[in-house]
């Protein structure tokens, strides 16, 4: 799946793989995650982009994006902007996509191999852009689901389509090993198309 000489880094959409590993029923062990990939490829970063409320006193994210700003992954990122819907119902906007392309873009003369943890369809652009510099990409996501959480459009683009189900006993947890601390709901977060 990787080749060991490739300098790889992960670039991974907070939200959308939040909701993509919910519903395909286990939690990501981000500790296990940079174990494995640093085992099969030389992993040079390891981005998480997210959106978080500001005005909150507590916001269940945060423990997560604690840890993971102390333990190897580079956080990015931005004010959420709260709105309410047409039913009346809360809903928080915080879509990292800019971010996430610039910087891929930035390190595209540092990096081989790009492995981007997203559905999202407005990323195929940013892979054929990578793919034009003589990048290699790979798409985590899933087809396992009716609909599927991934856009035809970036699967078909993407050098190498990972299906996160079968990453499953490499970086999951099974959700009744969780840490009382790392329940992390983001059901309020809405994500772009997938």
């Amino acid at each position: 799946m990787f080749d060991k000489r490739e300098k790889i880094a992960l670039f991974i959409d907070g939200a959308n793989l939040y909701a993509t590993s919910k519903t395909i029923g286990f939690d990501i062990d981000y500790k296990k995650m940079l174990k494995y990939f640093q085992s099969e490829c030389y992993l040079l970063r390891a981005y998480y982009y997210t959106a978080l409320i500001e005005d909150q006193e507590y916001s269940s994210i945060r423990p997560l994006i604690d840890w993971l700003d102390y333990n190897g992954y580079r956080l990015v990122t931005k004010p959420a902007k709260e709105y309410t819907d047409a039913a009346g119902r809360r809903k928080i906007k915080g879509n990292m996509d800019i971010e996430l392309a610039v910087d891929a873009m930035e390190l595209s003369d540092s990096i081989d191999h790009f492995v981007l943890f997203s559905g999202d369809g407005d990323f195929r652009v940013l892979v054929e852009a990578l793919q034009r510099k003589g990048r290699k990409v790979s798409v985590v996501s899933t087809v396992s689901t009716q609909p599927s959480m991934i856009a035809d459009d970036l699967r078909r683009q993407a050098d190498q389509f990972i299906e996160l189900t079968d990453l499953k006993s490499k970086i999951g947890r099974d959700p009744s090993e969780r840490p009382v601390h790392e329940d992390i709901d983001e059901d309020d977060y809405e994500d772009d198309d997938y």
